[in-house]
């Protein structure tokens, strides 16, 4: 079987092709370049630590070795994507675009058309059960990805390999250790995974520019104080504020006048809703449920965290309509809604919180 191996230069895709080779592949190597660089010329290499690892990585094991560019197409659809949610007040979610469209998209149409299967480092795994193919939750809950995977197609689940997601995030690095991995001890990359070292404000600045407008208490219509643009805010957020007598999180946007609506304290309850409405749903593996004119159990999340919440699901016209058992915190127009069944271990799909 022939497979191509997706590795970024972190210790979860490195160990992924140590796994491979142990179970008798001979994968080849690829290294996707996507680094941020613009007609501004605004860019960020991060990639070259990376390509190190991967080049060293594919001797020490004796592979074929590329590295692809899909800077173009990720600028046009992850990045532009990103820059257009962020101007319509939403929050969006880059990584997930990058799977579906990026990783397991681009990537598939040029070089992975050639291979038999996709290994990635993902923490997920796949379940076959009553003759279908189900993307469903890895061992290590912690680290569990298939929030950023709820976009996916059957198609794309039906090539995809996830050597790891039968480990523990411990066992990796063990596994990484004993094999005497140059990245055995590396730190996990974190944040948006186009921006590289790039602060997330910074960029968002370069796009968007700055633009004053009111901080306003919801509870008492009372003006505290100024901020630089809505596009800076997202709902839920805490950090970055700049009040004081806090904490305060951002509760509502006014995206035509430029206003942001906080509340104070540690627990307000007009950060936490009970009601997540879901637009163009994906189902990964075809609808689960069929007819939904009556609700129907499931867990589900509204941002990657190990915890799953139980609610019930119905629909209503077009939309798709989650109510939550208990409060949840910050649900926020414009991210996902990723379902699952009762268990927490099928993973159905996703749809657009609105």
């Amino acid at each position: 079987m022939e497979i191509a191996a997706l590795v970024s230069g972190g210790v979860d895709s490195s160990v992924t092709v140590h796994l491979l080779k142990e179970q008798g592949y001979n994968p080849t190597i690829f290294y996707i370049k996507i680094g941020m660089e613009d007609e501004h010329g605004y860019i960020d290499c991060p990639a070259e630590d990376d390509m190190v690892i991967v080049e060293w990585l594919a001797k020490k094991y004796g592979c074929r070795y590329e590295m692809v560019s899909l800077h173009e197409e990720y600028w046009e659809n992850v990045v532009s994507y990103t820059i257009e949610n962020v101007k319509r007040g939403l929050t969006p979610n880059p990584d997930m675009m990058c799977n579906k469209l990026i990783k397991f998209g681009f990537f598939e149409h040029y070089w992975g058309k050639d291979y038999d299967k996709i290994s990635t480092g993902h923490y997920a795994t796949t379940t076959e059960q009553d003759g279908k193919l189900y993307l469903s939750t890895a061992k290590d809950k912690v680290k569990d990805q298939t929030y950023f995977l709820g976009q996916i197609t059957q198609q794309q689940l039906s090539k995809i390999m996830f050597p790891i997601g039968i480990y523990d995030k411990s066992d990796v690095r063990r596994i990484a250790t004993e094999a005497n991995l140059i990245s055995a001890q590396r730190k996990d990359s974190q944040g948006i995974c186009f921006l590289g070292k790039v602060h997330y404000n910074d960029f968002i600045k370069r796009y968007l520019g700055e633009k004053k407008g009111k901080i306003v208490d919801f509870e008492t219509g009372k003006v505290l104080g100024e901020h630089d643009g809505f596009w800076f805010h997202t709902i839920g957020q805490r950090r970055g504020i700049k009040l004081s007598g806090g904490p305060w999180f951002v509760v509502k946007k006014d995206v035509d006048e430029n206003v942001i609506y906080v509340s104070n304290g540690y627990d307000p309850e007009t950060q936490y809703g009970k009601v997540v409405n879901l637009k163009g749903l994906n189902f990964i593996s075809g609808d689960p449920w069929g007819d939904l004119s009556e609700p129907r159990d499931l867990t589900f999340k509204i941002r990657h965290t190990p915890d799953f919440t139980k609610g019930t699901i119905e629909k209503i016209g077009d939309i798709y309509r989650i109510r939550s058992e208990e409060k949840i915190q910050g649900i926020a127009a414009g991210q996902y809604g990723v379902l699952y069944d009762t268990e927490s271990q099928l993973c159905f799909g996703s749809g657009e919180i609105i």
